[in-house]
Order: structure tokens, then sequence, then C-alpha cells
């Protein structure tokens, strides 16, 4: 028996994909938000992890590491993330984060099922049609440190605040706003946070 824990937002959307996994021969799902996922893990220990790459809670960033907690005692869930070729930057975080699995919402719901059994056996599954938002993430532009103040700028942190929470001067900060709108192609700061939001960056 696999055992499933499905995360997503959408409660109606959840519900339904949970009880047609549900139907399946050797499965035993389990359903949750994101917000609830990090204690479900730990109460559960499911064997897989199916997650929708959009969170609602988190800025259009998922909360990634809270699937894989460290220091669990057992063995993390196999990853599989549900996500789409247009948000690059988010399958290229899911990468990072360890996810085995890559199903893309577009497509046919057998192709979840394929993926929760290949990572069940720690094997990786990778839906074809995600092929070219592989492609755009590995050309993703910015540098981690770049992200990391992006990120705090979506958040609505002044420069001062940024500086501070990354030990920084104001003048470096500024330096990298800089090298982060130029590098997007963004006409100022909102525009940079905009495209970079679009894309699944931050």
């Amino acid at each position: 028996m696999i055992r499933v824990l499905l995360v997503h937002d959408a409660c109606l959307v959840r519900s339904v994909l949970a009880e047609w996994l549900r139907r399946e021969p050797g499965l035993d799902v389990d359903d949750t938000p994101w917000r609830s996922a990090a204690a479900r893990i730990r109460s559960l220990c499911p064997d897989v992890c199916a997650a929708d790459l959009d969170c609602t809670d988190g800025q259009g960033v998922p909360p990634l590491g809270d699937l894989c907690p460290p220091g669990t005692g057992g063995r993390p869930p196999a990853l599989v993330v549900l996500a789409q070729a247009n948000r690059p930057g988010l399958l290229k975080r899911a990468a990072e984060a360890g996810a085995l699995g890559f199903v893309d919402k577009e497509g046919s719901p057998d192709q979840l099922l394929r993926a929760i059994r290949s990572v069940a056996q720690r094997e990786r599954f990778v839906d074809a049609s995600l092929g070219f938002g592989f492609l755009k993430a590995a050309q993703m532009p910015l540098t981690r440190r770049e992200l990391s103040v992006l990120s705090l700028a979506a958040a609505g942190a002044s420069i001062a605040e940024i500086a501070g929470s990354l030990h920084l001067s104001h003048g470096t900060v500024r330096n990298y706003m800089a090298a982060i709108t130029r590098k997007t192609g963004a006409r100022n700061r909102i525009d940079a946070i905009r495209i970079s939001q679009g894309e699944g960056w931050v």
C-alpha cells in the first residue's frame, strides 16, 4: 500500500482529485491545504507527497522545504509536483527541493497516478510536456542573492529592511535591484517583481 498525501489549496479540486485517487488499488490517500502540509506529513509519514505548485498563502512560492522535513528520523516522502511549463521558476525550485515527479496540470489525471507509482519506487517521472519549462528554468537570469533581495522586495520590504535582513549596505541592495531590473527586462522595481512572480521565481 502506498500512503499518499495530496497538497492543494483549492478545496474542490483537492477533494475531487483525492477521491479519484482513492479508487485506485494500492493507494491510501489523504489530502490537505498547504498551510497544514508540514503537520500532516509529520503525523502521517506518507510514502509520496503530491503537491500543487500554486500556493495561495506563499505569494506564489510554495514552502517546498516543509514537504521534505530534515531530521524526522525516517525517510522523507517522495515528492511529486503538479506544475505548469509557463512557471519555470517553480519547476526549478521543485527540482532543487528534490522532487522526483513532475506532472503537467494541463495533462491527463492518469499521469499523476503514473508519477505516484514511479516515485514510490524512487524512480523519476517527468511529463514530456514540461520540457520547455525546464529549458526556460535553466536560463533563469537571477543569482540566488538577487532572488533573496527580490523576494524581500516582493514582500514589501524597503531598501533599508532588505539591507538589514541580508546584512548588506544600502548601496549594495540598490545595485542588486538595478541588476535585477536590467536582467528581467523590466522598466522598474515593481515591473521586475511582476515579471518574476509571473515566471515563478519569487
